[in-house]
């Protein structure tokens, strides 16, 4: 899949779990299948399968969370992560998943955007807002980040 990368990367940043990792990518190229013919050639092909992307995410988050809710607080041996999965290896990698999971769900969408090198009208169209408001979340982020990882990477 030719947009496999940023996939990857957005699932990663909403889940903490290999299992839920797997669920999400899963999730999110079978909704790419089953929509692709009602793409209307109103954006790209990229734009729309990261927005799409995206949303699967953000909705399976909402009903994991909702979900959990109603379960018990008690933590079971497979919502442990799992770091043997070359997707998720590096300890300087994860230290910067774990500070973009601590983010507000449209903060992690624009970081993740930028990180994939999107420019403020890309990650603009995408976010349904203007590249102005794109530029100054941009900047906001990356300082809240830079407090959260200074001394913890490398």
């Amino acid at each position: 899949m030719p947009y496999a990368g940023i996939i990857i990367k957005i699932c990663r940043a909403y889940t903490d779990t290999e299992e839920d990792f797997e669920d999400y990518y899963q999730e999110v190229c079978l909704q790419i299948w089953k929509s692709k013919d009602r793409f209307q050639d109103q954006s790209e092909w990229s734009t729309w399968v990261y927005r799409l992307t995206l949303n699967v995410c953000l909705t399976l988050m909402r009903k994991s969370k909702k979900q959990k809710k109603y379960e018990s607080n008690e933590p079971s041996p497979g919502d442990q992560k799992e770091a043997s999965s070359p997707a998720i290896s590096d300890e300087s990698l994860n230290q910067l998943y774990t500070a973009i999971r601590e983010l507000s769900e449209i903060d992690r969408a624009v970081i993740l955007l930028y990180l994939e090198e999107k420019s403020y009208q890309e990650v603009a169209q995408i976010m349904g807002t203007n590249p102005n408001n794109i530029g100054v979340r941009i900047k906001r982020i990356k300082e809240r980040l830079k407090k959260k990882l200074d001394g913890k990477v490398n």
